[in-house]
């Protein structure tokens, strides 16, 4: 047997073996709970968080840009 197919083979029954076991079931349990948890808090996802920041910096561009206008209109007066 090449060592790659013997790593592969135990990879395999490693992972048969803990798919079997209590582990899984508490690693399931784990998710379940901590899920249930971070649901009851105000989070906001990755993604979420990136668009607000984009709109964010878009906003606080066209403030400086009117800034800029409004100088520019206050010095022609």
């Amino acid at each position: 047997m090449q060592p790659h197919a013997l790593f592969e083979d135990m990879q395999k029954r490693i992972a048969d073996l803990y798919a079997a076991s209590p582990a899984k079931d508490i690693e399931k349990n784990l998710k379940a709970l901590l899920q249930q948890g971070f649901n009851k808090l105000d989070l906001v996802t990755r993604e979420e968080f990136e668009l607000q920041q984009q709109l964010l910096e878009r906003a606080l561009q066209r403030i400086a840009a009117l800034e800029a206008r409004i100088e520019k209109l206050d010095s022609q007066s």
